[in-house]
């Protein structure tokens, strides 16, 4: 139960974090004096610095141990999150932003390799929704609660020192609570213990678990250059890029896009701008009990394609839904949906990581989430300069539609019962 707590809070303070800048962006840009395309670039910087450190920080992860990784880089983020509200220029505050991605990197991979640790198989689904949900509802609360805490706190660069101190606090707290195993936990009982161990094995290989109960703890770890000779983590890197050139949009451009193209004031666009983020929320959970009850039933490929291929058409017609809007109210709408739906692909696609990457889960799910977040890198870049160059934002969500109809087409294609050795060894 710690675990599970443990990350959801990990998760909204992660993106309590990263969204509170769309919150602040009129008054740091009014403040230091930002173009919109700078501010692309500063939003575009985090994305960067966290794709690049996904698959380092997920080798740290399993190498040294989700306690000491998931505390020391919590630390780390919390920092620059903190020195967010000191820097003036706009290079200095693109590069403490990719540092502040460097930082974040690390957190879900690390979770990554705790649930592998910790969790059965048929409870990895629920417990990656609810992880994820808590990311959606920080990014939530972050909208109007920034907006609030500027006022109340008395800038933007105190909001940035608060949400810093709280992530320093939560560090400690993480360090002396978590442990690394089950079997090392104080608090885990001698039969719970047996149980996680057998059950975080895929049932294909349950026959042999008296011989072997550990697997995770003697496998070879897989390179990165193995990994790209996995057809599976290929296709859940380009999936992955869909996903987040969708959701991205909505932690970074969405609330200005809002308070522009609708003249609202920022306490009304940030009340708006948390409703896809909540259906988030219910995407997410919706998707983890599908993904842990088809497995149950013995169904495990289907158990990781329907809701994502589900949740792709979701956002395709969501963001195509988009272009057409006329009112804040049925743009939050279309928002709503496209939401809804991209936040079911989470759960089977870090399930799927586990599932072919064992052993090396925080590596394999790094790698995912690496060439992922390329994709929110562009959604920050190409928003701002696609309006710029066509004078529309409707090429933008054509493009996000399309990507995500060629995500489903490759979910029909992953294969999650058969992982990255058996491939290679193939």
């Amino acid at each position: 139960m710690f675990l599970i707590l443990g990350a959801f809070l990990v998760s909204v303070l992660m993106w309590v974090d990263r969204a509170c800048i769309s919150a602040a962006k009129d008054d740091m840009a009014s403040d230091l004096g930002f173009s919109d395309q700078q501010m692309g670039w500063v939003m575009a910087a985090f994305s960067l610095g966290y794709a690049l450190f996904q698959v380092p920080s997920g080798k740290l992860a399993d190498r040294f141990g989700p306690r000491i990784v998931m505390t020391v880089v919590c630390l780390f983020w919390s920092l620059f999150t903190a020195l967010t509200g000191v820097v003036r220029g706009v290079y200095a505050m693109i590069g403490l932003r990719f540092l502040f991605g460097l930082g974040e990197a690390g957190g879900y991979p690390t979770l990554a390799r705790a649930f592998t640790n910790w969790l059965p198989m048929n409870e990895r689904g629920i417990t990656n929704s609810i992880s994820f949900s808590g990311g959606r509802l920080g990014a939530a609360l972050a909208m109007p609660g920034v907006v609030w805490l500027i006022g109340a706190l008395g800038g933007w660069q105190q909001t940035f020192w608060f949400f810093g101190a709280i992530g320093i606090a939560f560090a400690v707290l993480w360090f002396a609570l978590f442990r690394d195993r089950p079997e090392d936990h104080f608090a885990v009982s001698a039969a719970e213990r047996d149980h996680i161990i057998q059950a975080r094995r895929p049932r294909a290989s349950a026959s042999d678990a008296s011989s072997n109960p550990d697997e995770s703890a003697v496998e070879a770890p897989i390179t990165f250059a193995d990994m790209l000779r996995s057809p599976n983590l290929l296709m859940l890197m380009v999936q992955y890029v869909a996903h987040n050139f969708t959701f991205f949009f909505t932690v970074t451009w969405f609330f200005p896009y809002l308070k522009d193209s609708y003249q609202l004031t920022s306490e009304q666009a940030g009340w708006y701008a948390m409703s896809p983020l909540l259906c988030g929320v219910l995407g997410n959970w919706l998707a983890g009990f599908t993904v842990d009850r088809l497995y149950s039933q013995g169904r495990w490929r289907l158990s990781r394609r329907l809701p994502a291929a589900i949740g792709f058409l979701l956002g395709a017609i969501g963001m195509s839904l988009c272009v057409n809007m006329t009112t804040p109210f049925w743009a939050v709408v279309c928002m709503c949906i496209a939401i809804f739906g991209s936040d079911m692909i989470l759960s089977p696609s870090w399930s799927t990581c586990m599932d072919i990457g064992r052993g090396s889960a925080g590596a394999v799910s790094g790698a995912m989430n690496m060439v992922g977040n390329l994709g929110a890198f562009f959604t920050a870049l190409s928003f701002p300069y696609l309006k710029d160059a066509l004078g529309s934002h409707q090429p933008f969500f054509y493009v996000a539609a399309g990507l995500n109809l060629l995500a489903i087409f490759l979910w029909f294609r992953i294969q999650p019962d058969r992982s990255i050795a058996e491939e290679l060894e193939a």
